[in-house]
């Protein structure tokens, strides 16, 4: 028998961007910005921004197995608001999945996203703090692609 574990966790992250949240937006909506920022390399990104639409990000973590996000989003308000669940698998194996709200807000000329992500991680196989490093670096690569300029 296997040992079965569930562990439940949240976290927020926040980020300033100096370009307006029109531009911030776009980057998560449009899919051939996103696959710049989000997409992992080597892997495989598809992108349908719609409610109901789906987000699929294959790569892998170093030698590690092949991974595989997929994300369902049920709240897109441009500009405001985005709402996702989301699983993680590693091969065949569920090890995580979440529910996900980001909100976009205007600051002077730039702009605030503040991520929250609640998730059930499961066996063992992902730590909180894992997904959450992991998530801060993809904001991070938001921040870098934004600076290169227009999406």
């Amino acid at each position: 028998m296997t040992d079965r574990s569930v562990t439940h966790a949240t976290f927020d992250l926040e980020r300033r961007y100096p370009v307006p949240v029109e531009r911030v937006f776009a980057a998560w909506a449009d899919p051939a910005a996103k696959a710049r920022w989000f997409a992992a390399p080597g892997g495989g990104h598809e992108l349908d921004f719609r409610v109901g639409g789906r987000e699929v990000n294959r790569g892998r973590h170093g030698d590690g197995p092949p991974l595989t996000f997929e994300a369902r989003y049920h709240e897109i308000l441009p500009g405001e608001r985005i709402v996702y669940s989301s699983t993680l698998h590693a091969r065949d194996t569920l090890t995580t999945a979440s529910l996900t709200t980001v909100t976009f807000a205007p600051d002077g000329e730039g702009a605030i996203l503040v991520l929250t992500e609640q998730g059930t991680y499961l066996d063992g196989h992902e730590d909180p703090a894992w997904r959450e490093q992991g998530t801060a670096g993809w904001l991070d690569a938001l921040g870098t692609h934004l600076r290169e300029g227009p999406s």
